[in-house]
């Protein structure tokens, strides 16, 4: 009966994968599409023409010069792409820090901005854009990039002396991160309300993000950035399901919780600095991203990581095209867009979670295999318990 019991669970568990697997596939899909579509929108070419002169311009294709194809790949590689592109690794990025900052905070309320990172990346950009100081040689969007990548990283080096004081709880850092916004809040106010209209308009529209003046030479240090994060956190995807069984039980675990929650700090904050500091600043895609996608796939870090860089990038890549419909003549901001899509989004899942009585709670099980004992072990990890189950003894036991 207990290898029945056992096959029975490693079945669910297989076919459970199998499904997880299918459904970052689609997203893998989805995001292919709604990336040429959003390329080929306003261009005047359709959806298999965008999709060659992509492909084209990737495999190395040259047309001759001033021809019809050298036009369409000039135009939509140089400039749509760049927007394009741009929101695909901002909505990549943001939904990763928000799935690290909702494990390690044990709050699903957390998102990229929770540590005061995007006032911080407001006040700088505020101050060169109204004051015209910049960190950097340079006055023109290079200073402000500049004082907005400064910037943001100030709340989070505050937060990580602070906390060697007042202690490394979640509710703490929550804390610590909501006073600090608040502070560069009224500085950033008492700036503006200094400004003249022209360069008041240019702040508000930065705070609110924007990928309309994206180019190529934007991107490397976000692609860079983003693409190591995404790395690094997919390697620590075990770890982070622990995180989500909350502290006592991490460090039952062996977990160093302190340790591991301040270098998730450091990572998200260099992550989200090296993002708005270029896009502005970009909510709700940090906190509706990874709940959607544990809505769907269940609360295993190992698949919601992937799974909310890909819905991440691509309900990111639809506001972008949405911001560029709404108005012919002009982009309402992405910042603004996205808060439209974000905010119902997320009432919905509310509400959906209210009527199954079960709001807020990490769905499904997790299942972390054996990287803490033996070869044969398992972890089972529901919100509120935790099982070793082991095929053979080992120094761990059979624990409940």
């Amino acid at each position: 009966m207990p290898d029945d019991t056992y096959d029975a669970q490693k079945d669910e568990y297989k076919s459970s994968v199998q499904r997880k697997l299918s459904f970052i596939l689609l997203c893998v899909a989805v995001l292919v599409v709604v990336t040429i579509v959003s390329c080929s929108v306003g261009t005047g070419y359709e959806f298999v023409k965008t999709a060659q002169v992509i492909w084209d311009h990737l495999t190395g294709v040259t047309y001759p010069p001033r021809s019809p194809d050298w036009w369409a790949d000039y135009y939509i590689v140089n400039n749509v792409m760049p927007g394009v592109v741009m929101a695909l690794v901002a909505g990549a990025g943001l939904a990763l820090a928000g799935a690290v900052m909702q494990s390690i905070m044990e709050n699903p309320l957390a998102d990229a901005y929770t540590t005061g990172i995007s006032s911080g990346a407001c006040l700088g950009a505020v101050t060169a854009i109204i004051m015209g100081f910049s960190f950097s040689s340079a006055l023109s969007s290079a200073g402000i990039v500049t004082n907005a990548f400064i910037g943001s990283l100030i709340p989070a080096a505050l937060i990580i002396v602070l906390v060697r004081y007042v202690g490394n709880s979640p509710s703490t850092i929550i804390l610590i991160g909501t006073a600090l916004t608040f502070f560069f809040n009224s500085m950033v106010t008492f700036i503006m309300i200094t400004a003249s209209a022209e360069s008041l308009q240019d702040a508000y529209i930065w705070q609110v993000g924007s990928v309309t003046n994206a180019s190529w030479t934007d991107l490397p240090l976000m692609f860079v950035m983003t693409a190591a994060s995404v790395v690094l956190v997919q390697l620590s995807a075990r770890k982070l399901n622990i995180m989500s069984l909350g502290e006592k039980s991490a460090k039952s675990l062996g977990l160093n919780v302190v340790q591991f929650r301040m270098l998730c700090i450091v990572l998200t904050s260099v992550l989200i600095a090296s993002i708005i500091s270029f896009t502005g600043v970009i909510g709700f895609i940090g906190l509706v991203a990874p709940h959607m996608v544990r809505y769907l796939v269940g609360g295993d870090n190992r698949f919601v990581i992937p799974g909310s860089i890909l819905m991440g990038s691509a309900v990111l890549v639809v506001a972008d095209l949405l911001s560029r419909l709404l108005m012919p003549y002009g982009n309402v901001p992405l910042g603004v867009v996205m808060s439209f899509i974000g905010a119902p989004v997320f009432l919905y899942l509310i509400v959906r979670r209210k009527s199954q009585k079960d709001v807020f709670r990490w769905p499904g099980r997790a299942i972390i295999t054996g990287s803490f004992a033996a070869s044969g072990c398992s972890l089972s990890c529901s919100p509120r318990s935790y099982a070793w189950r082991c095929s053979y003894p080992c120094r761990w036991g059979s624990t409940t």
